[in-house]
């Protein structure tokens, strides 16, 4: 969790639900995923998804692994990312080159207007 970036997502989540009417949700990975994450990816297919990833500001070895913590982070958004898409399900992997809030207010702004 980064609080740096949840008044943006929350704007992005405001703003998704003026304009369609219907319910957003929020959660920050990877606990979401034994929530939310599963009925997403079995319920019905009625979702449109929106993960940010973003690179780590400091990123630390995962102790007797050949990865990183960054890396782990990473992967695990991707697999998401996978599933969604393997169940036919609309999604959206938003990569940011730095864990600045103003990068994902530039994609916020472009995707659901200013």
């Amino acid at each position: 969790d980064d609080p740096r970036f949840l008044p943006v997502l929350n704007a992005i989540r405001a703003r998704v639900a003026e304009s369609t009417g219907c319910a957003t949700m929020l959660g920050f990975g990877p606990r979401y995923l034994h929530s939310t994450g599963q009925l997403h990816k079995g319920g019905p297919n009625t979702g449109v998804f929106l993960i940010v990833t973003a690179e780590p500001i400091e990123d630390l070895p995962v102790p007797g692994e050949a990865y990183s913590f960054g890396v782990l982070e990473l992967a695990q958004a991707l697999g998401d990312f996978q599933s969604l898409g393997k169940t036919g399900r609309r999604a959206v992997h938003v990569h940011l080159l730095r864990r600045d809030p103003s990068l994902l207010q530039q994609v916020a702004d472009r995707i659901v207007g200013q």
